[in-house]
């Protein structure tokens, strides 16, 4: 006997009234995953490519509090470990480039995965989705960017006086990628709840009479997700969110007017 899963997409033709087997099921799986991963090694290699120009822009947040506060860091010049922390340093770099780069293809991929197990009036939020999940991603990387100076700063005044500053490329290189990446995603939080109210799943009441309990939650989300801890990097990330929050419901509200829900 055969399984059979709903249909999830095959690539080159249309079977989504159809059923699939378990081995279909995955061999779409892992088209899908495939093409992800040749998007995201494409990334890569064009950040390799312009490591040196990415390397200053990495940096440049860690530069400007060596400008701002010479009195916390008098060498601002990265240091290596070993003769292999160099390499490992522009490998991570070229790996959070080409993810960033490759996002678009990513989500597309999930998207077409799992939209035709939805019903044909969500399938019309494909593109919507996915633009703008690619689009608040990125500011939300752009924003934690910007705004790392400010928590680098704290976190460097409270080492003490007395201590001396240096920092290891390979750290400091996945704490800008660890930050980015816990803004981007953050940031994806009301693409998510203006999804989940088209699809009827939540409703805009709901999270109304739910925003107490919702505020908490986010911030505690926010300090979980935030590798430095630290209270300016939280409340830089808290606050958007909650404004997020209510806009989204907002949104889902103009989205759904007019539609009976089922109690």
């Amino acid at each position: 006997m055969k399984l059979r899963l709903p249909f999830t997409g095959r690539v080159g033709r249309s079977k989504t009234d159809e059923a699939m087997t378990l081995t279909e099921h995955l061999a779409e799986l892992r088209s899908r995953l495939i093409r992800a991963a040749l998007a995201v090694i494409a990334g890569m290699m064009i950040v390799l490519a312009f490591y040196e120009p990415v390397l200053r822009f990495i940096r440049q947040p860690y530069d400007n509090v060596c400008e701002r506060r010479p009195d916390l860091v008098s060498n601002c010049d990265f240091f290596t470990l070993g003769p292999l922390e160099g390499f490992n340093a522009r490998l991570r770099i070229s790996l959070y480039g080409g993810l960033i780069l490759a996002l678009p293809v990513v989500l597309w991929q999930i998207w077409r995965f799992v939209v035709p197990a939805l019903h044909a009036k969500e399938k019309r939020y494909a593109i919507p989705f996915v633009l703008s999940s690619v689009v608040f991603f990125v500011v939300g990387s752009f924003f934690a960017y910007y705004t790392l100076d400010k928590g680098l700063e704290w976190l460097i005044s409270w080492s003490g006086s007395d201590v001396q500053q240096a920092f290891q490329i390979s750290k400091y290189v996945s704490f800008v990628g660890l930050m980015m990446a816990a803004f981007g995603i953050g940031f994806e939080f009301p693409v998510l709840l203006v999804f989940l109210q088209l699809v009827g799943v939540l409703r805009p009441r709901q999270l109304v009479e739910g925003w107490r309990v919702a505020i908490m939650v986010i911030v505690v989300l926010a300090a979980v997700i935030t590798p430095s801890g630290d209270p300016v990097t939280l409340a830089l990330l808290s606050v958007p969110l909650v404004l997020f929050y209510f806009i989204a419901i907002f949104i889902g509200y103009l989205g759904t007017r007019g539609r009976t829900f089922e109690e």
